[in-house]
């Protein structure tokens, strides 16, 4: 049944928008009860939040399996990685107006910053692959300056809805920055 609701939630989020967004709408959608919907999610920001969550997760997973395919070389990797992720933030961009409306404090939650240690990790390991003759402390700010600047100018973006093109044209233009930005720095040969 959770599936059912979250599954439910997704469609109203996508289909109503975050201002219409409600408890009763979803259980609507996935033909349960409100009564039921809230065994499992006592209110709107639970829900909204559980669909975040998920949603960090699953991007999570999918960014670190692009950073660690070590099958391909190390800027081919970041570049795939970025527009994984602008995109990622293109359909998420419903779902940060309905947290951010509902005034939940999701980012601050134990899950949030879970999945920011997982990111840094990861990315730290990637810089390691990319800067191997960098110092530590050159990598630990290139991995910092990328994601940071990755993640503000992604939200901004798509604060403004944009189509799918423009979204690709934003990656590939901040991948393309990201990449020289390395190679100033020292970037390991391709494979």
């Amino acid at each position: 049944m959770v599936e059912d609701i979250l599954e439910a939630a997704v469609r109203v989020l996508r289909r109503d928008g975050a201002r219409r967004f409600t408890t009763v709408r979803v259980a609507d959608e996935a033909g349960v009860s409100v009564g039921s919907l809230y065994q499992y999610f006592p209110n709107k920001e639970a829900l909204l939040f559980r669909l975040q969550a998920d949603e960090w997760q699953d991007t999570g997973q999918l960014l670190r399996s692009i950073l660690d395919d070590e099958q391909k070389a190390p800027l081919e990797r970041l570049r795939h990685a970025v527009l994984v992720f602008f995109h990622s933030e293109r359909e998420e961009a419903e779902l940060r107006v309905a947290l951010d409306d509902a005034g939940a404090l999701f980012r601050d939650a134990p899950e949030a910053r879970a999945q920011k240690a997982l990111a840094s990790r990861s990315l730290r390991s990637f810089m390691r692959q990319v800067l191997p003759q960098a110092s530590p402390r050159q990598r630990a700010f290139a991995a910092d300056f990328i994601k940071t600047s990755m993640s503000a100018v992604a939200e901004k973006l798509t604060e403004r809805r944009p189509g799918r093109a423009e979204v690709d044209a934003w990656a590939k233009a901040s991948a393309d920055m990201y990449c020289s930005f390395l190679a100033s720095i020292g970037v390991a040969e391709a494979r």
